[in-house]
Order: C-alpha cells, then sequence, then structure tokens
C-alpha cells in the first residue's frame, strides 16, 4: 500500500476539519480521555456501533488521517466510491468474513495508519454491547499494534438507524486504555486462544466505557 499524497493529506485534513465544526456544534461531542490516543504509530480504533455517524464522530479523535471500512454500496458509484477512497475509506461485504478488506487492515496498519473497525460488526440498538466479531484483535494481533475501545453515547438519539435525519442531541466518546498486542507464540504465529481473550476483553471494556459515554449524554438507558 502506497502512502497517502500530499494532496490526499491536505484534503483529509480540510474534510475532517469540517466534519469536527459540524459535530462540536450539532452534538455538542465530548471528548474524554484522549491522552489516551497514541500520538504516532499505528493502532486500531474499536468503538461501539449505533449510528452512520459513528464514523464520523471518528474522526474528532485525532488529527491524524484514519483508515476505515464502509459498506461496499457506498462504491456503487463512481463520484462516490472516488469520495470515500479519497477520504481513507475501503470496501467490505458486510455479514460476511471479507478477507480483502481485512487484508487491506493490515496493510493499513503496516503502513503507519491507524484504522477503525467496528467490533460489533453492523449499527446496533440498545445499551448493551453485542457479542463482537474477531476482526479487530485478529488484525490488531496480526499487525502487533493496540487496540484503543471507544463508547459512543447518544449517537443512537443523532441519527437512528432507520433514519436519515439528524437530531441535535449531546454525544459523548470516552476512549479507553489501549489493549496491547499479546505476546506471540514461538513460532510467531497469533494463536485463536489470544484473539478470544483479546476479543473478551474488548467486550468487557467497551460496556464499562459505553456506560459512561451514555450517562455523559444523558442516556443512560435506551
Amino acid at each position: 500500500m502506497s502512502a497517502p499524497t500530499a494532496w490526499q493529506l491536505r484534503w483529509y485534513a480540510f474534510a475532517r476539519g469540517v466534519v469536527e465544526v459540524v459535530c462540536r456544534l450539532v452534538w455538542r461531542v465530548e471528548l474524554v480521555n484522549l491522552d489516551r490516543i497514541p500520538k504516532t504509530g499505528p493502532y486500531v480504533i474499536a468503538p461501539v456501533h449505533r449510528s452512520n455517524i459513528d464514523t464520523l464522530l471518528c474522526g474528532c479523535l485525532t488529527r491524524r488521517r484514519i483508515r476505515f471500512m464502509g459498506k461496499d454500496s457506498l462504491w456503487k458509484y463512481r463520484w462516490s466510491g472516488r469520495l470515500f477512497t479519497s477520504l481513507g475509506a475501503f470496501p467490505v461485504r458486510r455479514g460476511t468474513p471479507d478477507r480483502e478488506a481485512l487484508r487491506v487492515c493490515e496493510e493499513a496498519l503496516l503502513a503507519g495508519e491507524p484504522v477503525v473497525l467496528f467490533p460489533e460488526g453492523t449499527r446496533q440498538s440498545g445499551p448493551v454491547v453485542q457479542d463482537l466479531f474477531e476482526g479487530a484483535s485478529f488484525v490488531a494481533a496480526r499487525a502487533g499494534v493496540p487496540i484503543i475501545p471507544v463508547g459512543i453515547g447518544g449517537s443512537e438519539w443523532a441519527m437512528p438507524k432507520g433514519k436519515k435525519g439528524i437530531r441535535p442531541v449531546k454525544v459523548a466518546m470516552v476512549v479507553g486504555e489501549p489493549i496491547l498486542p499479546a505476546a506471540r507464540s514461538e513460532g510467531g504465529r497469533v494463536t485463536r486462544r489470544t484473539i478470544t481473550d483479546t476479543s473478551a476483553r474488548l467486550h468487557t471494556e467497551l460496556q464499562v466505557l459505553f456506560d459512561d459515554a451514555l450517562t455523559r449524554a444523558g442516556r443512560r438507558s435506551a
């Protein structure tokens, strides 16, 4: 994977700046524990997922360019595909273990870029973190990078699933302590036990962070 060009970085910085202004004005976004986001190096941002705006909100966590998956239908038209690609996105087939998308994630991490992966998969509803897919833990372990869990409270009401309009409600984002990559086996392989244990820890951390974010957003219960 080639490094982003100067034009791509400038374009992303402009778009990210616009998004952050909108997020702060419309949703009064509260960002908690931003000091836990690494200043350099690759990492996996693993947030809860309750709304289409969650990806936009993740752009507020760091000024660095982040890479993220988008449902493959966003690439249905040439103009939209070019737009999302220019912003660091890449397509994923939802509901299936998309190996190509995971490969792109690994390449981005190896190139030194942060990546957003929603471990719950598609958007969920309610205050309980659902069973996690293991893609985030697998990719982070393979690349040897930390996972940054993030609770997002209020986004489900800002833009509910199935709705196209947005609502000016408060949103809070709480960043957790980085989950450092586990030691590999003697052969350098990532074991199934490692991935399972990491996913279990991530699930626990996300629920704590999600509870905190919901309280801060004034949405303690669904």
